[in-house]
């Protein structure tokens, strides 16, 4: 250790040295001498180091924090939820590709069966082998009725238009969550909110075929819902407060006559529409879906007495105009697709079923101040109606008593 520091102020003393003997040279012009600046440490001073370890030389900042403050545990779980979001549009949207393909491949591949059954079921009578044509007819036929039944039960055409609408959803969903991300402060309750708004969407929309699958032909048509039921609140009175106040939050008198009218339009006239339609769209498919596989039944069933003969002619005419038949109904089925027509009305009836709780929701609450604004609350509904805000005024006198439900002849959406 003393060599070690014999050492060191030999070096000291030798750049101490130059260094002075820089200072007293000129330099040349238009050259840089350099100059070394070194610190003398005082002869007196003794340093100590354990004999066994190196002079430690670094320097130790034990005493910084440097430690980033870590995001709460609500931000992550509101993140890891928008992720989940993000992925189930991606599952709907392949899933929905799938269940379309299914159907247009379905519907032709059926209709071939059908249809080339029933040209051998013509010409089984007038040829020699009318037992080998008799037989394929016979199984082609079956094949296309067992086809049939199953393809009606499952319907793929509403199975894709359920995955169309749950992906634009799900996309909406995780658009809403990353705004909520960029709040200041994120609590638990977002995060619950956020869950149950997941949770409503994959019942809603399930992605599973067999089992979990909505029912195809309800015994009753409903509104889609996917969105979670709010909690019941207490009943208030219903007249509004802070309407003295000058801003009242966007609110006024004029705008909740607005609202209460549009309220009333919703039930009466667009909701009911689109159930009304969606009942006819059901019961013309559901005709369908049994005349389908019960004509094509027929049909395979007739061709098994195809042969010579009187008897045997009219069989092979039986099966003939069966099969043709069958084709039709499955042509005008899932080629029309009338499942698809059927959800599509349960989910524009479910948008304006979602409209009429968010007004109700609203209104519901009688401080004015607690409520949304009420210009931004009027341009979402109007948007969401395909409406100018201008236009929505109209709505106003829908709300006095003295207006019929059978004088209202105006429909409030005009986006669907």
């Amino acid at each position: 250790m003393a060599a070690a520091l014999q050492a060191q102020r030999l070096y000291l003393t030798a750049s101490t040295s130059s260094s002075s003997s820089c200072t007293t040279r000129r330099p040349r012009r238009n050259t840089a001498a350099p100059c070394r600046a070194a610190l003398r440490v005082p002869t007196g001073l003794q340093t100590t180091a354990p004999a066994t370890t190196p002079a430690d030389l670094t320097l130790k900042l034990d005493w910084i924090d440097a430690r980033l403050p870590s995001p709460s545990s609500a931000v992550e779980k509101l993140r890891a939820v928008a992720e989940a979001a993000a992925d189930r549009a991606e599952m709907h949207d392949i899933i929905g590709r799938q269940r379309d393909n299914w159907n247009h491949l379905l519907l032709h591949s059926t209709n071939s069966l059908t249809l080339a059954a029933s040209a051998m079921a013509a010409l089984a009578p007038a040829v020699p082998t009318v037992g080998a044509l008799k037989a394929s007819a016979g199984v082609l036929l079956a094949t296309a009725a067992v086809t049939m039944a199953a393809v009606n039960k499952i319907q793929p055409s509403q199975l894709a238009e359920e995955q169309r609408n749950a992906t634009r959803l799900w996309r909406q969903l995780e658009r809403s969550l990353r705004a909520a991300l960029a709040a200041p402060v994120i609590t638990d309750a977002d995060v619950q909110d956020a869950m149950d708004r997941v949770l409503a969407l994959d019942a809603a929309y399930p992605l599973p075929l067999l089992p979990g699958m909505l029912e195809k032909f309800p015994k009753t048509v409903e509104p889609a819902r996917w969105w979670p039921r709010r909690r019941a609140q207490p009943a208030k009175n219903n007249r509004s407060k802070s309407f003295g106040r000058r801003s009242g939050n966007g609110w006024t008198p004029e705008l909740e006559e607005e609202m209460r009218g549009l309220l009333r339009v919703l039930k009466a006239k667009d909701e009911h529409q689109y159930l009304s339609v969606g009942k006819m769209v059901l019961t013309l498919n559901r005709s369908l879906a049994v005349a389908g596989p019960a004509l094509a039944g027929a049909a395979a069933v007739s061709a098994a007495f195809i042969g010579a003969g009187e008897a045997g002619s009219f069989a092979s005419g039986t099966a003939v105009v069966c099969g043709a038949l069958a084709a039709a109904a499955n042509t005008v089925e899932h080629g029309g697709q009338l499942g698809m027509l059927f959800e599509l009305c349960r989910n524009v009836a479910g948008q304006y079923r979602k409209v009429q709780e968010d007004i109700e929701a609203c209104l519901g609450e009688a401080d004015v101040e607690k409520r949304e604004n009420g210009e931004l609350f009027e341009t979402k509904v109007a948007l969401m109606l395909g409406r100018s805000v201008s236009e929505m005024k109209q709505f106003r006198r829908m709300a006095s008593a003295s207006v019929k439900d059978e004088d209202i002849k105006d429909y409030a959406g005009k986006l669907f």
